[in-house]
């Protein structure tokens, strides 16, 4: 909403764009305005819930905006519940939607409303009948459950007929009626460049493209990303036990399960853009012993919050939870940053919660979750690619399809590197910049102890207080919001007695305010978790001022 005063409403998750306009025109109308209000929601959005929760509210209020449905059939990542075979949009189509729209007919409508209502109640449901029926002779079957909701429904309209989309957006506009009116468009993704119309989703979210090709510019790896590791470690358990199966909410390319899916067809599920629903059929599967992985994004997790304590943790159900870009996440910025996971998955009784380090300790997390079966478990991971590491050499056995890694022993942790003057203490892929800030420090003649963590919960309380024991400074660091696992690290010591004599603690953690869009250096560097922030930070709490500001300066 800041950059624009044409911005009227946030958009970062989907689904909240009828709600968001039925409250705008409910203020609307109490302020005695007389402005028009109109939401736009994908036919991928439409397949939230809350979408529903809107329609229904809005056709209760009788309140007066204008929905528009763009339905390109396609969602914004294609799913399982793709409608390709709908009817084609043609004239005759055409010419019902824009009789539908026109201002004589609603309006004739709005008084026959009026007038019935005066009526017994019998005759009132008879006239109500014969309009439900009339408006599905005129429209098609589609608008039977939308009018059911209260909304008055127009379509199917071709989105690419400007002559009559204009016309229709106009009547609609001018008609003097009360009530959401809901006007369903059909589009084409991607219409007149032929690549875009083409690549489903890989056009959803662009790069710098060459116009001539279609192709995208954007870095290449030779080393696999989380996301890859992810599926194929999925893939390698898969393969050994049949009970395994996945779970997703519209992201099938964004988790990697589109890649699971070629060899377990059967045994994925992707149940639409419905995080709350995707959890609960999750802990569902998981009552009748299957073995379910839900992958889902760690910003998208926090809207099936609710599913995970109720449906999952309370009833220590043994659903696992892939949290897929954790922390920053570069250009995609503050909407879909994992910043809140730890803390809001960590405060839950009985739930198991893990942060890989590397590709390697992700595989071996997606094991250990499979493994564990008598409660719930997590395991966030970020963007991008992983280290590079030679996954034999870390004891990752290639199964051929897939990787299988070892059970990890739940809640304990490593020491990577020993020191004595002071204990950096990571939590997940940060760990690595810990081990770059180890060496900044040694060149300055400071002797350094880095630990991955590996567990926020349960929290191996004896390797931490063996550190606080052995240090006189310990600087925890995570990629996460304050709340997170230095608030776990800090709650133990204050218990332990440990913070009662000369051990300094500083926590890194994400600041208490969004970072908004760039590469992920630059917010790194923003949020004060660089290799040379921890190693400052580190120098800070030795005395070091000078050397502090030093290293920061380079």
């Amino acid at each position: 909403r800041s950059e624009s005063p044409f911005d009227c409403f946030g958009a970062g998750h989907s689904s909240t764009s009828i709600s968001a306009g039925l409250g705008m025109a409910v203020a609307r109308d109490m302020q005695g305005r007389s402005n028009h209000v109109i939401a736009v929601i994908g036919d991928g959005a439409i397949t939230g819930g809350m979408a529903y929760e809107a329609m229904n509210n809005a056709g209760y209020l009788d309140t007066n905006m204008i929905i528009i449905l763009n339905d390109n059939q396609q969602v914004s990542l294609p799913t399982q519940y793709n409608s390709l075979n709908q009817d084609p949009v043609g004239a005759l189509s055409s010419t019902f939607a824009r009789l539908q729209s026109s201002k004589p007919l609603r309006e004739l409508r709005e008084s026959a409303k009026a007038i019935t209502k005066q009526m017994p109640v019998p005759v009132q449901e008879v006239t109500a009948k014969v309009d439900e029926y009339a408006r599905g002779m005129i429209s098609g079957s589609g608008s039977t459950l939308f009018e059911e909701l209260g909304l008055y429904y127009i379509g199917t309209v071709d989105g690419h007929n400007l002559q009559d989309l204009v016309a229709i957006l106009q009547e609609v506009k001018s008609t003097r009626s009360v009530g959401p009116v809901l006007i369903h468009i059909v589009t084409e993704k991607g219409r007149g460049y032929s690549y875009a119309e083409a690549a489903q989703d890989k056009y959803h979210g662009v790069s710098t493209f060459d116009v001539a090709s279609g192709k995208q510019k954007k870095t290449s790896s030779a080393i696999p990303t989380y996301t890859q590791i992810f599926a194929d470690a999925l893939i390698g358990e898969a393969g050994r036990d049949e009970k395994v199966v996945a779970v997703h909410a519209a992201m099938g390319g964004g988790t990697g399960l589109n890649h699971f899916e070629k060899f377990f067809a059967d045994r994925t599920f992707d149940v639409g853009i419905a995080e709350q629903h995707a959890v609960t059929f999750a802990a569902g599967l998981a009552v009748e012993g299957l073995k379910p992985m839900c992958a889902i994004y760690s910003t998208f997790l926090q809207r099936g919050f609710d599913q995970v304590v109720h449906d999952v943790a309370l009833q220590k159900l043994p659903v696992r939870f892939a949290m897929d870009r954790a922390g920053l996440v570069g250009e995609d910025g503050p909407t879909h940053a994992g910043a809140y996971d730890v803390a809001f998955m960590a405060c839950l009784p009985d739930m198991v919660v893990m942060a890989p380090m590397n590709e390697a300790e992700l595989i071996h997390m997606v094991t250990t979750s499979i493994a564990i079966d008598d409660r719930p478990s997590c395991f966030r991971y970020p963007r991008g690619v992983g280290v590079g590491l030679d996954l034999g050499l870390e004891g990752v056995e290639n199964m051929q399809p897939g990787y299988r890694g070892k059970i990890l022993e739940v809640g304990k942790g490593r020491v990577l590197q020993e020191g004595t003057d002071v204990c950096l203490l990571g939590y997940g892929t940060c760990t690595n910049r810990c081990l770059e800030a180890a060496q900044m420090l040694r060149e300055l003649g400071v002797s350094v102890t880095v630990a991955d963590a590996r567990f926020c919960k349960p929290l191996d309380t004896v390797l931490i207080r063996e550190l606080a024991k052995n240090h006189g400074a310990l600087v925890t660091v995570e990629e996460g919001s304050i709340g997170g696992f230095a608030s776990h690290v800090l709650q133990f010591l204050a218990l332990d007695g440990l913070l009662d004599g000369s051990l300094k603690v500083r926590p890194l953690t994400l600041p208490d305010r969004p970072i908004e869009h760039g590469s992920l250096s630059t917010q790194l560097s923003e949020a004060g978790l660089t290799s040379s922030h921890i190693a400052s930070t580190a120098l800070s709490l030795l005395g070091k001022k000078q050397a502090a500001l030093q290293i920061l300066s380079k």
